[in-house]
């Protein structure tokens, strides 16, 4: 397990609220008088976790310049979860599983807005790639709006494997890319599914696209290439909850 150092009140707020237990050390702004800060730090002292009072020069060398907003957190990053508990969260889902595959995202803006999207429209977990992709920093964390601690999150050391184990836990998995052969719409999203995002200049890589069930496109009337990867996410799982809804 290592350590991080979380900055800003969004992300020292979804660590109390989801993974207190992990918090080692606390850090206020010596005579801060912003109220969250001020109840944040009260809401440590009654988890048993004494916050440590730095004046601004400290707090600003401590975290390199970021945007702290006079508070910080020494915070002991669970690992990933293990692809072995991919069939057993899947079974409990039933019909309603719905996973989200990133493929190689490499910014942690993108890979936070990824998240918070996925926590909102109820994704039963989210697997990334081991290398070559960004994995949960405190840039996401942030970027999160705390998702990062509510979804579970997968690195999968080999992808293609991950794929495999979900196909054959019954899940279809549908890629998108701009050449996809048919439109999100026209796309059946109900039952356990898969949607594969790639990255933001390559969109999916090779094998993972040929793991894919299908691979759809999302329709486009402008003359942009693409969607922002963040963008593009949310597109497509509101629609399998729009989908599902109904």
């Amino acid at each position: 397990m290592s350590t991080e150092l979380l900055i800003g009140i969004h992300s020292v707020e979804a660590a109390l609220n989801y993974d207190a237990a992990n918090i080692s050390e606390l850090y206020v702004e010596a005579g801060q008088q912003n109220p969250r800060v001020r109840e944040l730090a009260e809401r440590a002292r009654d988890m048993g976790i004494k916050p440590h009072a730095r004046d601004k020069a400290d707090l600003d060398r401590m975290t390199g310049g970021g945007r702290h907003q006079g508070i910080a957190a020494m915070y002991k990053t669970p690992p990933p979860r293990s692809e072995s508990e991919l069939p057993g969260l899947i079974e409990a889902a039933g019909p309603d599983a719905l996973i989200l595959v990133l493929d190689g995202v490499t910014d942690p803006h993108n890979l936070g807005a990824c998240l918070r999207s996925a926590e909102a429209a109820g994704v039963t977990a989210v697997i990334v790639p081991k290398d070559k992709a960004v994995g949960i920093t405190p840039t996401v964390r942030r970027a999160s709006a705390g998702a990062a601690d509510r979804v579970p999150f997968f690195a999968a050391t080999n992808l293609a494997r991950s794929l495999k184990l979900l196909k054959d836990a019954g899940v279809w998995l549908t890629g998108f890319a701009g050449d996809g052969a048919q439109s999100l719409y026209a796309s059946d999203f109900k039952g356990p599914v898969g949607i594969v995002i790639g990255s933001e200049g390559e969109g999916m890589r090779r094998l993972t696209r040929e793991a894919c069930d299908f691979v759809a496109a999302i329709p486009m009337r402008g003359s942009v290439e693409s969607l922002n990867v963040s963008v593009a996410t949310g597109v497509v799982l509101f629609e399998v909850l729009r989908q599902r809804s109904l």
